[in-house]
């Protein structure tokens, strides 16, 4: 079977990288070679924001009257809708998905643009006031060229909530997807461009960030740089963006608690308890990868949970049944495993999983059972650390100031949850913990139309909501005086 082959889009074209280089994409449940995908260039990134500077400047995007852009996202919403079967297919069999979990992070993509398409023309500027004679009142200005730099862990959905307010605001947009997720990008480019996006207007560009990453970053046409990732390549940005004053929007790392206090109804607990840290085989930024139990109720809440860990299959991702598929690459299993090690060697216990299957049908992947940790402290690394993968550390505590205290000995503060029926308890802890989001009796981190993001090393700025139509816009004020 021939594999095919997926060029860059730039102005509205599929072509080759300039040195003619492609990265073979794999499937992470088997590492075969799905697709072969052009690498982008210095000199492609160079011409990707040339062009999206030319459009801009030209306005044929940025001056159409904001209902018809919003009309243009609905088409992109309802073109989502019709083809969510072929993008359901194409995101499992890169990013290593159970089927049965893409259509949620697909149906979030069409909201999304079907939110921001009713959203454009209802965000809007002010007449203010003035203390001068005259009268006073602010514009939203798009701010031009949009660097958009995307995860594999959820690589459509998230590019989804950066290109839609992108879009919406009248900016153009060269969107950096991660070199081994990049087809789902690549797809969604070509179907903006069928729902009436203008070419140039919207390009993607595949490759290392080493090369067209960095190029795009220090680009002196780049406006605004949103990036979805790591910690660590979130500081290496803005110090880039820095010397140009660049726009920086940076969602980063997580290390976020689920906070189980003894009055909690367990049953619901426990099984959103699995899924707020097993989901995506633990791959998510939002991850609840600690565990803060109330004593009275720890060691009950462990044997429930672990019980309900032995009956998550891992295995075959295109099997409607499969709860868990494997990690996204080799080398990122490997560096779970030695988190895995790392807590061991700690002192922690590993109560279940942590395992590489060998038998036939998953040897060839990147499979590892989910692990679970108990007899761990705050101070250790597996409870610090952002592991990325499906580990989980379980501790308990005593009361409210302990809960609170541990929750918040973290470097880090994106999510978490919260489980009591105190609603006063509730809402004094919630408003104690450390993050930017936080959902009590639920694990449920994503709600289109509220603001998404971090606080401390957790990331600056929102996605999400109509705030995130202010990170893509400029205001603008303007006095009129009386003659």
């Amino acid at each position: 079977m021939s594999i095919p082959f997926e060029g860059l889009l730039i102005d509205g074209k599929r072509i080759p990288g300039s040195d003619g280089k492609t990265t073979d994409v794999l499937n992470p449940a088997n590492n075969q070679v799905i697709a072969r995908v052009a690498s982008a260039t210095k000199e492609d990134a160079d011409r990707a924001v040339r062009v999206a500077h030319q459009r801009f400047s030209e306005g044929a995007w940025r001056k159409m009257n904001a209902r018809d852009r919003g009309r243009v996202l609905m088409r992109i919403s309802n073109l989502m809708r019709e083809r969510l079967d072929y993008f359901r297919a194409l995101e499992c069999q890169n990013g290593g998905k159970p089927i049965s979990a893409t259509s949620w992070e697909l149906e979030c993509v069409a909201n999304t643009f079907e939110y921001y398409a009713g959203a454009v023309n209802k965000f809007h500027g002010q007449t203010i006031p003035s203390s001068k004679d005259g009268n006073l009142m602010t514009f939203h200005e798009p701010l031009g060229v949009c660097v958009l730099i995307t995860p594999w862990n959820f690589p459509l959905m998230i590019a989804a909530w950066k290109i839609a307010p992108a879009l919406a605001m009248g900016n153009t947009i060269v969107l950096k997807p991660a070199s081994v997720t990049p087809l789902t990008a690549l797809a969604f480019g070509d179907l903006c461009l069928q729902a009436g996006v203008p070419e140039g207007v919207f390009n993607v560009l595949p490759g290392p960030g080493s090369l067209a990453g960095s190029a795009l970053v220090t680009h002196p046409l780049v406006r605004k740089i949103s990036l979805t990732g790591s910690t660590e390549v979130g500081a290496s940005i803005m110090k880039l963006a820095s010397d140009s004053i660049k726009r920086v929007s940076l969602e980063l790392g997580g290390k976020s608690a689920n906070v189980i206090f003894a009055d909690a109804s367990l049953d619901p607990c426990v099984e959103s308890s699995l899924w707020s840290v097993f989901d995506n085989a633990g791959q998510d930024c939002c991850s609840r990868s600690r565990f803060l139990v109330q004593r009275p109720i720890f060691d009950e809440f462990v044997d429930r949970f672990v019980a309900r860990v032995k009956t998550l299959k891992v295995g075959d991702t295109t099997d409607p049944a499969t709860d868990m598929g494997p990690l996204i690459t080799r080398q990122h299993r490997e560096s779970v495993c030695e988190y895995i090690r790392i807590g061991e060697a700690e002192g922690a216990t590993r109560l279940i999983g942590g395992e590489i299957p060998t038998d036939a049908a998953r040897a060839n992947g990147n499979y590892l059972t989910p692990a679970v940790f108990v007899n761990v402290n705050s101070g250790m690394r597996i409870m610090q650390e952002e592991i990325f993968g499906p580990v989980v550390a379980l501790m308990p505590f005593d009361d409210e100031a302990d809960a609170i205290r541990i929750a918040n000995d973290s470097n880090f503060g994106l999510s978490g949850s919260l489980w009591t029926r105190d609603i006063g308890r509730a809402l004094r802890v919630a408003r104690a913990f450390e993050t930017g989001l936080i959902s009590i009796n639920s694990s449920s981190s994503v709600h289109i139309e509220a603001p998404f993001g971090g606080v401390k090393q957790s990331g600056i700025g929102r996605e999400q909501g109509m705030v995130a139509l202010e990170h893509y816009s400029e205001y603008k004020s303007v006095f009129i005086a009386n003659e």
